[in-house]
């Protein structure tokens, strides 16, 4: 890892051991099955970077607002990021067996568990929310139908059928992009915009930025994991490396070549870090998290 992302690595691990903790007392709570309850736990806390509770956390950092009105949208981000994991993962869709280098969840356990974990974790994130004891009733309200929308038909469900229906085609660049703005980018701009609304009357203008840099930054992630799919190693990715290929999916690197996906990443880190340039010190943590973005290995 380079130097420019030690910062990233630092404030990824100090947002993991505090949103971690959170995360195993809502599941802790959540069930009256100890073998769901088992389940859910081994999908959420079996690894995993964090990514998007630290954007959480540090967009609410960005506008003024604390950290601890931010760790229960936070977690809710982890919760709907681990079930569309574990529902990707399985026989009807990805049909894969490995995850962050453990067997997944319909492997561990069975199909059907895996399924109502899934659920499980889905429906315990709107818990949280609803829930969250530093929010008012409006700032739930507007983080509830944020995280639908971007979780939902309209984001990262929709870019995940949009996905399945694309196997073996050829896709351009702006159906590619398309996709993958609702499939993986929907998810990363909700992260920053709930830590944003923990702030009360942040301006629209900030909100704006922030969507900006989140929109390339989801974009610059997916680039990244398509060129992790030909370039990784298994045992770093935590996933088999040359699946995307193997299943013929539509990938940047195959619309582009390596170069041209190398080349478009480079844009969307600068494209993203630029939109942060109305904000001063505290979005430190958010230019921090675009270059782990584009440099990570796994």
């Amino acid at each position: 890892m380079t130097d420019s992302t030690s910062p990233a690595l630092a404030y990824l691990e100090h947002c993991r051991t505090r949103i971690d903790h959170e995360l195993a007392q809502g599941i802790q709570q959540a069930s009256v099955s100890d073998r769901l309850q088992e389940a859910m736990r081994y999908s959420v806390l079996g690894g995993g970077k964090r990514i998007r509770p630290a954007l959480c956390l540090a967009a609410a950092r960005a506008v003024g607002s604390l950290e601890d009105a931010a760790v229960a949208p936070a977690c809710s981000l982890e919760l709907i990021h681990a079930y569309s994991l574990v529902h990707d993962d399985l026989p009807a869709m990805d049909d894969d067996d490995l995850r962050r280098g453990r067997p997944t969840a319909h492997i561990a356990f069975d199909e059907a568990t895996a399924i109502l974990a899934g659920d499980a974790l889905q429906t315990l994130a709107f818990t949280l929310l609803a829930d969250a004891p530093q929010l008012s009733d409006t700032q739930r309200v507007s983080m509830i139908a944020e995280l639908a929308r971007a979780s939902g038909h309209q984001g990262m469900v929709g870019g995940q059928a949009i996905d399945l229906e694309s196997v073996g085609l050829a896709l351009n660049i702006e159906q590619l992009e398309t996709m993958h703005r609702h499939k993986t980018g929907a998810l990363i701009e909700a992260s920053v915009r709930l830590g944003a609304l923990t702030a009360p009357g942040v301006s629209e203008q900030h909100l704006s930025a922030l969507s900006d840099y989140a929109s390339a930054l989801g974009l610059a992630f997916q680039v990244q994991d398509d060129l992790l799919d030909i370039e990784g190693d298994t045992e770093i990715i935590g996933k088999r490396q040359g699946s995307d290929a193997a299943k013929a999916k539509p990938t940047y690197p195959a619309l582009l070549g390596l170069d041209g996906a190398r080349e478009r990443l480079g844009a969307l880190l600068q494209q993203s870090k630029q939109a942060l340039d109305g904000l001063g010190e505290e979005a430190a943590p958010l230019r921090a998290m675009a270059d782990y973005v584009v440099s990570r290995n796994h």
